[in-house]
């Protein structure tokens, strides 16, 4: 992956699937998941956007689903949570896909009790994965990466992996992740025979990028750095106002 200029995305038609990342792409982020604003307008953009795709819209994210449903009340919508180790789809029916529990459960015990050693650092369990955060300790964060890798590798835990993020690094099962979840909703109504979009800012979401444009879909990085997405957007209020445009979905728009 390299780091150049990529072009924004067309506007989206009535034959995409639509997918989004919630934190860094519609949300700015927060010193902590759970100081996160989300402005009566961005449901109201939500739940008319999904109305014009027909109902192909999912969120995509790092997050649990019951976290998400906390931050969307009453809109329930189709969602991969936790890099894909839950999926509700878009009947509303939800898939598990977790790791062995006795291997997450020592690593949990781990984990916090590093966490508790270190002012600043903070735990979140989502139920099939980790995330440590160090956004209010940056300078902890080399010591972060390099107990956690070790730790992982003195449990013998086959069938996880850890994976950075913006002043995180994230615990989970390694054989999902936001690509598995997106290839696994395009199997369905009514994302079936649609062009997918992706849309997320972080590495987590390389994996989104790459199914997508394998499946001859946009994927679309939100602010800078290398990626595979073909297109950019500068930063979240650059994807609202993508999603807000009067073009957002137009008929047969983009081939």
């Amino acid at each position: 992956m390299r780091s150049r200029p990529r072009p924004p995305p067309p506007p989206l038609d009535e034959h995409c699937a639509v997918f989004l990342d919630i934190d860094g792409t519609l949300l700015e982020l927060a010193p902590a998941p759970d100081q996160v604003h989300v402005s009566p307008a961005l449901e109201a953009l939500l739940g008319s956007l999904r109305r014009r795709l027909g109902g192909a819209l999912a969120l995509v994210t790092g997050r649990a689903i019951g976290d998400v449903d906390r931050l969307f009340p009453g809109m329930r919508m189709a969602v991969a949570g936790q890099h894909g180790c839950e999926r509700r789809d878009a009947d509303g029916t939800l898939h598990l896909h977790a790791g062995r529990t006795v291997t997450l459960e020592q690593l949990r015990a781990l984990f916090t009790a590093f966490a508790s050693r270190h002012e600043g650092l903070m735990l979140e369990d989502k139920g099939a994965s980790l995330a440590l955060h160090y956004r209010a300790a940056p300078e902890l964060a080399a010591h972060v990466h390099r107990t956690m890798r070790e730790t992982v590798a003195a449990s013998g835990s086959d069938g996880y992996r850890l994976e950075p993020g913006k002043r995180l690094l994230e615990l989970r099962p390694d054989a999902r992740d936001k690509g598995t979840a997106i290839r696994d909703f395009m199997t369905e109504p009514p994302f079936q025979g649609r062009r997918p979009v992706f849309v997320g800012d972080d590495r987590g979401d390389e994996h989104g990028f790459a199914v997508v444009r394998r499946m001859g879909g946009w994927a679309i990085k939100v602010g800078p750095g290398a990626t595979r997405a073909q297109h950019r957007l500068a930063d979240v209020a650059a994807v609202v106002g993508w999603l807000t445009a009067p073009s957002a979905v137009v008929p047969g728009h983009g081939g």
